[in-house]
């Protein structure tokens, strides 16, 4: 052994083969998704605001730069396709992990190995972990210095919102690129790509217009789903002998009926229109049908929780007052947990607002409130109204004359609100449906009050016969 030995720098390890970690070149049988991922990335659809040149995406790509990254997307939108892309530079040792199989000890394995790769003057080391919101908070923190000191270079993907699924310290080591769920003009590109494109089909058969129209609608913008759809709908037409996939091959191919909704047509209004007049009708049944008919047709689940949240006060209003909390629930649910589970929580909500009593006071209310701003009426803010908070206030006399109400017995005084031509004018006219009845009853002596009638304290009756 030669002294100088002793001393020298512990070999680097070999980098894992690409292959064996599914990263290297696509097999000629491998899945159609898999054979058509990008060869460059100016293939990469769907995310122009991340290819701008000298954008992280572009550097951590070329190997330009070493800063970790952070992609966060839905299913489909690319992240794998990012980290193929990486993992094809020859200056890189790629490593490549998921969360679901991988634990502390695997981690520090990466960066124990990356290290001394480093010191022997080996290739920087890009550490892929897929699903990285599956980490627990220990896993995460075992990566913590390995990013800080650029041991290896972390990219990481992640279809949860990374503010809430991955620690701070890891987040703030990193940069965010969010990408965008592709749009159905993506997807319709990449399927024909695939069509014609000598990794896929290579114009083996061609696509009918509705068959297209249906794997589209059926992906939903995972073009994972739309290629692996057309590659099995090619493969039962080509075993029959036809050339042509029309509707009714790709229905059985996917075994998904085409709903016949056009999210750009009319379809698309009458069953939106459909959904809204059932829960007005008090039909649960039928306002659930509609709801399936829209999430299976791919309608953007923001759509129908903005529908929701619209018909809580139109529809239900008053009459039901915790509608309108139950549909913003059903919203907040759709942008914090997303399809498909969201889907449970848009059901839920249309549910409870179809069953619930209806009124729509509130709507003729602001209707009728409306109609007078526009027509002119309302004079100016009473004097005693005014802000008097400034200095001058008073010697304009705004505020003189008003009346703290917490400051009576019953919370409410006679005085003057409206401008003085709309003194008396009822807009809101409560029913006695749900829970309305009894705020008709409230708003009832309310108004004599604070016209000026008799106090009455007395509280509201509760009787009579709940709508049904």
């Amino acid at each position: 052994m030669e002294p100088d030995a002793l001393f020298a720098a512990p070999a680097a390890p070999p980098p894992p083969a690409a292959a064996s970690t599914g990263f290297g070149p696509a097999a000629p049988d491998a899945p159609l998704p898999v054979r058509m991922r990008p060869a460059h990335l100016d293939e990469l659809v769907g995310q122009q605001h991340l290819l701008a040149p000298g954008s992280p995406l572009r550097q951590l790509v070329s190997g330009d730069s070493p800063q970790s990254v952070i992609l966060w997307g839905p299913p489909g939108s690319g992240k794998t396709t990012i980290a193929h892309l990486v993992a094809q530079a020859a200056d890189r040792t790629f490593v490549a992990m998921s969360a679901l199989n991988a634990g502390v000890k695997d981690v520090r394995g990466v960066i124990d190995a990356a290290r001394t790769r480093r010191r022997a003057g080996g290739s920087p080391t890009v550490l892929f972990i897929d699903e990285v919101h599956r980490f627990s908070r220990t896993q995460q923190d075992s990566l913590l210095s390995a990013v800080e000191d650029r041991t290896v270079t972390l990219l990481a993907a992640t279809t949860e919102n990374p503010y809430f699924s991955v620690i701070s310290p890891l987040l703030s080591r990193c940069v965010l690129l969010t990408l965008h769920a592709l749009t159905e003009a993506d997807v319709t590109g990449l399927l024909r790509r695939a069509l014609t494109d000598d990794r896929g089909l290579a114009g083996a058969v061609e696509l009918a217009p509705e068959a297209e129209a249906h794997l589209v609608r059926l992906a939903g913008g995972d073009v994972r789903k739309a290629l692996t759809a057309l590659e099995a709908a090619a493969q039962s037409a080509t075993a029959v002998g036809q050339r042509q996939v029309d509707l009714a091959t790709a229905e059985q191919a996917v075994d998904v009926a085409a709903v016949r909704y056009d999210r750009a047509g009319d379809a698309h209004y009458d069953v939106v229109s459909a959904f809204i007049k059932s829960m007005r009708g008090s039909d649960v049944d039928a306002a659930l049908h509609w709801l399936a008919r829209m999430l299976v047709a791919g309608e953007d689940a923001r759509f129908i929780a903005r529908r929701l949240v619209i018909f809580a006060s139109e529809d239900v209003g008053m009459a039901d007052p915790s509608a309108l909390s139950v549909a913003t629930a059903a919203a907040y649910a759709v942008e914090r947990v997303g399809l498909p589970e969201a889907q449970l929580n848009l059901a839920q909500a249309t549910v409870h607002l179809a069953t619930a009593p209806k009124s729509n006071a509130v709507t003729a209310a602001l209707g009728a409130a409306v109609a007078d701003v526009r027509a002119g009426k309302g004079g100016p803010v009473p004097r005693h109204l005014r802000d008097a908070h400034y200095q001058g206030a008073q010697g304009l006399g705004h505020g003189a004359g008003y009346q703290y109400p917490h400051d009576h017995p019953h919370g409410v005084v006679a005085a003057q609100y409206p401008p003085a031509d709309l003194a008396g004018v009822d807009y809101y006219r409560p029913t006695q449906y749900g829970a309305e009845r009894e705020v008709a009853e409230r708003v009832t002596r309310l108004r004599r009050v604070v016209r000026g009638g008799p106090a009455d304290p007395s509280p509201p009756s509760t009787s009579g016969e709940e709508q049904v």
